[in-house]
């Protein structure tokens, strides 16, 4: 049985519409309920800064203050993680546009970067705003598999951004016409190893998610198989020195191409995650949306079953008006299914009852447009 992680302190000070709020938790499951636009995904949105990147709503992060506040946000939290008892802080100070950046203190000393929030817990979420998953862009996809990768493998998120940052420099300069072949070739070395690192990431967390699909019981949630295309769909069993010769020829046969494109053509940022629904062996976006909701749900809960394995540490799970689509013989046992993982749930909705087959297991509060009540 894996370990639990939980909040037992979360405030707020400045953080989008509360100029101050508090909670005092006891290791249950919370239920926040209320009318819509109350605050409830605002308070799910904090917890989520607990946890590297830009929270559930990838906001920036200057929106994220209250509006009329003199200074940034705030968010303070005692939390019992992977490394025992610790004090978490973050939040910005004012600065000019693009230079704010979030700061982060562990018991009150200033930390490296918020990636060292990894170490105390994992963080992972559903939201509405994901509803449409499988039948939008393959951006989202693909942002949504790497966010799967990196509860595991924390290294992910800045061979991600190392990736970006030097295609965007490729690119910029073949889109200058400046083919200096010791520049490119640097850069293009430099994607190929992170390239193909990320690709090798990505393959090893649907390797390890089917594995743990196929020898998973019954559930009332249908399974979803998973793959990639697009970029070396097929290959990846080989050695990776080999693959990365293979994608740094691909980048330099295909200057030409790529810079009268203005992009990068070939690279994992090309990559798609594929989902069928395996009882009826039906595409994900073929499926109804109900079907597609409860996909999204299952792929969830197997992502947080195998984090939990994996780390020995249950994840924090924020399920954003999980409730609202469900009957109530499907809600008791999703309610069942997530308190089975052992961790702390964090739950939206607009009516309690919804939530009434948690009884005891959680703790339940009213949000009512800035304020939060027992």
């Amino acid at each position: 049985m894996a370990q639990k992680t939980f909040l037992s302190r979360l405030k707020l000070t400045d953080f989008r519409n509360y100029v101050e709020a508090a909670l005092s938790l006891d290791g249950r499951h919370v239920v926040l309920t209320g009318e819509n636009g109350a605050g409830k995904t605002n308070l799910l949105e904090a917890v989520s800064f607990l946890s590297p990147g830009r929270g559930l709503r990838r906001a920036v992060l200057s929106d994220v203050t209250r509006v009329g506040a003199s200074g940034g946000f705030t968010i303070f939290a005692d939390l019992d993680g992977m490394e025992g008892e610790v004090a978490v802080g973050t939040g910005i100070e004012p600065g000019d546009g693009e230079t704010v950046s979030r700061r982060l203190r562990l018991n009150g000393t200033p930390a490296k970067s918020t990636e060292e929030l990894s170490d105390h817990l994992s963080v992972l979420w559903l939201t509405p705003a994901m509803d449409g998953l499988f039948t939008g862009p393959s951006a989202d996809r693909r942002r949504f598999l790497d966010r799967l990768v990196l509860s595991l493998d924390h290294a992910h998120g800045r061979r991600a951004s190392d990736f970006e940052r030097a295609m965007r420099s490729r690119n910029r300069l073949l889109s200058e016409g400046r083919f200096d072949p010791a520049w490119l070739s640097a850069i293009e070395a430099q994607m190929a190893g992170l390239g193909i690192a990320m690709a090798a990431a990505r393959h090893e967390m649907l390797g390890l998610l089917r594995t743990l699909s196929a020898g998973s019981g019954e559930t009332p949630f249908p399974t979803p198989v998973l793959a990639l295309e697009g970029f070396m769909e097929g290959a990846m069993d080989r050695p990776a020195a080999d693959l990365e010769d293979e994608y740094l020829e691909m980048l330099r046969v295909g200057r030409g191409r790529d810079a009268a494109a203005g992009r990068t053509l070939d690279g994992p940022h090309r990559s798609d995650l594929l989902v069928r629904h395996r009882e009826k062996d039906m595409e994900a976006e073929r499926c109804s949306t109900g079907e597609q909701k409860a996909l999204l749900i299952g792929l969830v809960l197997a992502h947080a079953r195998l984090t939990a394995d994996m780390t020995g540490y249950a994840p924090i799970l924020l399920l954003d008006e999980i409730a609202a689509h469900l009957d109530e013989g499907r809600r008791a046992a999703l309610f069942d299914l997530v308190h089975g993982l052992g961790g702390q749930s964090f739950m939206t909705g607009t009516d309690r009852h919804m939530f009434s087959a948690l009884a005891e297991r959680a703790q339940f509060f009213t949000v009512s447009q800035g304020g939060i009540t027992v």
